[in-house]
């Protein structure tokens, strides 16, 4: 497979998505950043670097129709006027609440069932040495979430002290998982400083106090 084959068809609402052609894996890939999800219907590999935040990879092990989400925050309280719109992305999904149901939703829209569901869970690094254990919390939510909706973890690597790059492929469910074990490039801490100072600074109505 090369670069000059088509990509896989997109899922309607995922345009924003930075999608390419991966040359050393020869394959068609989505890289997605803190607050976003993604969902592939075949022959895609979806890529993201967790440090504090946790990814969730979700398919249907019969369709191989899969996604992976990337969430900074445990939840977002229930009464909040946020809702879904007609674009893949919101500010809701860097919750993980909305960021699980939004990915899962697609999954069965996209003709997956909920019988089917494998998932696999990754990141919950403690690098923001200045925060409260904020990755410890993320992986103590999506273990909750997933029970109490009836769902198996089949796989995780969360906790520790290292940042991780995740290569998801949803048609056969193999994770690609590497430790950043050296911090020479700070790009993943200053993007999740970023990111949290961002959701500080712009409080919605209905949220719910972290630290």
């Amino acid at each position: 497979m090369n670069s000059s084959f088509q990509s896989p068809s997109l899922v309607s609402g995922f345009e924003h998505i930075n999608r390419y052609f991966d040359k050393r894996m020869q394959l068609h890939a989505a890289k997605i950043l803190p607050g976003e999800f993604y969902v592939s219907l075949h022959g895609e590999m979806i890529v993201t670097v967790l440090g504090s935040c946790v990814s969730a990879c979700v398919r249907d092990r019969v369709k191989g129709i899969g996604g992976m989400n990337h969430f900074m925050l445990p939840m977002q309280s229930e009464h909040s006027s946020e809702q879904w719109g007609s674009n893949a992305i919101s500010s809701a999904s860097r919750y993980g609440n909305w960021a699980m149901e939004f990915l899962i939703n697609e999954i069965l829209k996209q003709g997956g069932k909920k019988e089917n569901l494998e998932i696999k869970v990754f990141g919950g690094g403690q690098v923001l040495s200045n925060m409260t254990n904020i990755g410890q919390r993320n992986i103590s939510f999506v273990k909750y979430y997933l029970q109490k909706e009836g769902l198996e973890i089949v796989a995780m690597d969360a906790g520790g002290l290292y940042p991780r790059k995740v290569l998801y492929f949803p048609d056969t469910g193999a994770v690609k998982v590497r430790k950043l074990r050296t911090t020479a490039n700070d790009t993943i801490l200053q993007r999740e400083k970023a990111y949290i100072d961002n959701i500080i600074k712009k409080p919605k109505e209905g949220e719910v106090e972290l630290f």
